[in-house]
């Protein structure tokens, strides 16, 4: 579980520290503070050397641009993960932290590729050339490296950029891990929530599974006539990413399978919650805005199933929101629970600060306290 992060020149963040992590992390903060882009730098480190993550990190954020401008092939912009949005020769952006008692970490970096005008045959240099004289030595391009590193273990990708210093989305594709070294399982649900199809292929994770029961018990928390919900597989393909199709349930009070988004936006949400907390197990969470569709009355049985789910099966979690009502609501899971090392954290970021302001879990119930206590007197 990590412990501490730092990020340096990623995005908005010339410099950030989060100290004293927990088992859930709750980022708090007004808009456009910074509170997404650590959770991109959090799954960024925890992906290692895979980008597909990240890349659809930026698709979903219209970070991209079209290839020598037909519609076909798609770059990742990538100046934009990097502070200034802009990159050269040497820019250089990393994630860091404390994974248990082991350092972990990824470094992004920028290169130049090199082109001798006098080879004949055009050759590449790979890196600088001490054999020939510097007026002989062009930048053909730029490349981008990944280097992540764990204790002694190392992995390292080169890909090149094009004359637009864009990534092709085919190298990122091309490129998959070959499970040798299996990554930790991440999800990410955006404040949108999950798309029908994204949402299907977590449930086929888990069919037939305890974690099946999971999910089910953690709808039936929210509304007690939900009984089962089961997908229809075979017929994914026709709904769209904005949908709320894909599955039905069987309520207590009916014969019949009603489709689930007759249920209403919150019960969506909280499916998708649900499917990303179980199919993260002993891995990591990552939720923008999570109060998103969610009545305040339905915050505290929604924290109540991620800290359980996230304690049973080894998740780490990071959320968002500047919603009052999502974090007093996580403060009361926190006062009925004991404070441990690894429990609950609100972490407050504000524009322009290098480091967060941490509330443990007895700050936490303190400040609930103060907040109830004054809110009553007016």
């Amino acid at each position: 579980m990590l412990k501490t992060i730092k990020i340096d020149n990623f995005r908005s963040f010339q410099s950030f520290e989060l100290q004293k992590l927990g088992r859930i992390n709750l980022l708090v903060g007004k808009n456009n503070s910074g509170k997404t882009s650590i959770l991109e730098a959090i799954q960024l480190l925890c992906s290692r050397t895979n980008l597909e993550p990240l890349a659809e990190v930026m698709t979903n954020r219209g970070e991209y641009s079209w290839n020598d401008n037909q519609r076909i092939n798609r770059e990742l912009d990538i100046c934009h993960l990097f502070y200034g949005h802009e990159i050269q020769p040497d820019s250089k952006l990393c994630i860091s932290g404390m994974n248990g008692n082991i350092q972990e970490a990824i470094t992004v970096s920028i290169g130049a590729r090199y082109f001798h005008l006098d080879d004949d045959l055009g050759k590449e240099l790979n890196g600088e050339s001490t054999s020939f004289h510097e007026s002989s030595i062009q930048i053909k391009g730029l490349n981008l490296g990944i280097n992540w590193t764990r204790g002694e273990e190392t992995e390292i990708l080169t890909f090149p950029l094009s004359n637009n210093s864009g990534l092709d989305l085919d190298y990122v594709q091309r490129f998959r891990r070959d499970g040798k070294n299996p990554l930790p399982n991440t999800q990410f649900v955006t404040s949108s929530s999950l798309g029908t199809e994204k949402m299907i292929e977590l449930f086929d994770r888990i069919a037939l599974t305890p974690e099946e029961k999971l999910v089910e018990q953690a709808l039936h928390e929210i509304d007690s006539k939900i009984q089962r919900i089961a997908p229809v597989s075979s017929q994914k393909s026709r709904y769209s990413l904005d949908s709320r199709g894909g599955f039905r349930v069987l309520l207590s009070d009916s014969n019949q399978r009603v489709p689930i988004g007759s249920m209403g936006d919150g019960i969506w949400r909280i499916l998708g919650l649900a499917l990303a907390t179980v199919c993260a197990k002993n891995g990591y969470l990552f939720v923008d805005e999570i109060d998103t569709g969610l009545h305040f009355t339905a915050m505290s049985d929604m924290w109540k199933l991620i800290w359980e789910t996230a304690k049973r099966l080894n998740v780490q979690v990071f959320a968002t929101t500047h919603n009052s009502d999502c974090w007093t609501s996580l403060a009361t899971i926190a006062e009925q629970e004991d404070a441990t090392e690894d429990g609950i954290r609100i972490h407050r970021i504000e524009k322009g600060k290098e480091t967060s302001v941490v509330f443990t879990e007895p700050q936490i119930v303190g400040s609930i306290h103060f907040w109830q206590k004054h809110s009553n007197s007016k």
